[in-house]
């Protein structure tokens, strides 16, 4: 009879163990999947029109890049003290804080507890009746109402079967290296914003002085207009074109005036201090050597943009989230343990073994009806794994596109300079001639005021065209990447 209580109960264990296959293999088929595309990486061999010299200014540090002492100075205030860079730093920290966080989910928890509690239970309960026997067994009342003591310590543990943990920890890795890069895009910016910003700010001096000049040439102009009016030779209308020119040139001062006032302010915010003065030489602007620039081949954007690999980081986050949001569909094993001494009273907490708790229990749970949560959550993963994806291409494809525009923009503009040169020494000499012609009746009043309006407008456009030409070399360095190492 014995043994075949036994068979029987061996074929039960059996069955239990075939229904608990069955039902396993039946949860991992219902698990979802879903096919997400591998990133495009491919970039040209190299620019167009350009050899493929591995040679990239991108990697010289931006204190060997500016040669200008000021400029310098300016940078290294504003790594320090611009607030948007000390936000992002903050924002760094935050990250490195969540690795932290998540590197302890996947370790045990251990927590301490110590509690004290009183209760009177009725006489004819379960609980009540137990104290009744209890006392009558042992000779000593229970204490009414009754006192509980505890101390001791309890440990729960996830086991990362699934690497769920480790992957979100992984992931939390990735998200901070990210946000490391995110901030030396942020330096990259922000080095060349000031660079343009300062040569700006050295374009508008030279404006200035060319005004000033030129309102000399003018106001010389127009004392011999007036002289020629004396003399019958001019009119009061070319007395009064040429006071014309002269106040228009003024007001255009004042312009340029505020023009200098805001990009100084502009840079004061980007430095983090307060408007004054921003200490600058601007007086050989105009002769300051461009030097060249190597771009090097594409594919050393993938290294030395910042933007680049924040985004390549990101993907690497996006896809280890993707594993953890798929691993919510297995079951999750949890074991918690227990260990401690409990008594009615205190004299007896310490007595051992008669005091002593403990336990420890295996847990399993696996989600099996209306997993409509996990399931969206796992869609939500694989979508913005797949918009990492796009950022990522998106990023590399900016990346060429911007350094294949500056290259271009560098080349016109070093065309387009010498042609501007040309014309400025053009019509400077033409001022000279047309006033000599005027006094000379040869040419009318209007011929000395259009030489002397179109010279202006040419040294104008030439420093502006050197200003362009300046910020195309920042530019470009910030395309290839440099500025933040």
């Amino acid at each position: 009879m014995e043994r075949k209580r036994k068979m029987v109960t061996k074929m039960k264990h059996r069955k239990s163990l075939l229904i608990g296959m069955i039902v396993l293999v039946a949860f991992y088929s219902c698990v979802p999947t879903r096919e997400i595309r591998d990133e495009n990486i491919a970039v040209p061999d190299n620019y167009q029109n350009h050899s493929a010299d591995t040679v990239n200014t991108g990697l010289v540090e931006w204190k060997q890049f500016f040669k200008d002492s000021n400029l310098i100075a300016l940078i290294d205030t504003a790594l320090v003290k611009n607030q948007e860079l000390n936000i992002m730093l903050q924002r760094v920290d935050m990250a490195k804080n969540v690795i932290q966080a998540k590197k302890g989910e996947y370790l045990p928890f251990v927590n301490f507890q110590a509690a004290a509690e009183v209760e009177k239970v009725g006489e004819y309960t379960r609980n009540g009746a137990v104290e009744k026997n209890l006392e009558v067994k042992e000779g000593e009342e229970f204490p009414e109402p009754l006192t509980n003591y505890m101390v001791g310590a309890y440990a729960t543990w996830e086991l990362d079967v699934w690497k769920k943990l480790r992957n979100e920890k992984k992931a939390a890795v990735f998200e901070y290296l990210s946000s490391v890069e995110g901030k030396n895009f942020m330096v990259t910016n922000l080095v060349a914003e000031i660079a343009n910003s300062y040569y700006e700010l050295m374009a508008l001096d030279n404006q200035m002085a060319i005004i000033d000049q030129n309102l000399e040439i003018q106001q010389n102009a127009l004392q011999m207009v007036k002289l020629q009016k004396q003399a019958a030779r001019a009119t009061e209308l070319a007395v009064k074109r040429f006071q014309a020119e002269v106040m228009k040139n003024r007001s255009h001062k004042y312009e340029i005036q505020q023009q200098i006032v805001e990009v100084e302010n502009r840079l004061n915010f980007l430095i983090g201090r307060s408007p004054q003065h921003i200490q600058r030489e601007s007086d050989n602007f105009i002769d300051t050597p461009i030097d060249t620039v190597y771009a090097g081949i594409p594919s050393q954007l993938l290294q030395n943009r910042p933007d680049v690999r924040s985004a390549e980081f990101e993907l690497a986050a996006a896809k280890l989230d993707t594993k953890a949001a798929k691993a919510n569909f297995y079951p999750q094993f949890t074991i918690k343990a227990g260990l401690g001494l409990e008594a009615f009273d205190t004299k007896y907490l310490t007595t051992t073994p008669e005091s002593v708790l403990y336990s420890a229990i295996g847990d399993m749970v696996a989600p099996l009806i209306n997993r409509n949560a996990i399931k969206a959550q796992y869609k939500n993963a694989t979508a913005q794994q797949l918009q990492a994806v796009y950022e990522y291409e998106k990023a590399i494809l900016n990346a060429y596109i911007e350094v294949a525009n500056q290259l271009s923009n560098i080349e016109n503009l070093k065309k387009s300079y010498e042609l501007k040169d040309g014309q400025v020494q053009a019509l400077t000499e033409s001022i000279d001639l047309s006033t000599r012609l005027f006094q000379s009746a040869r040419v009318e009043y209007i011929e000395v005021l259009l030489a002397q309006r179109e010279a202006l407008e040419s040294r104008m456009e030439l420093v502006e065209t050197k200003k362009d030409q300046m910020l195309a070399q920042v530019n470009m360095y910030r395309a290839l990447g440099g500025g933040w190492n």
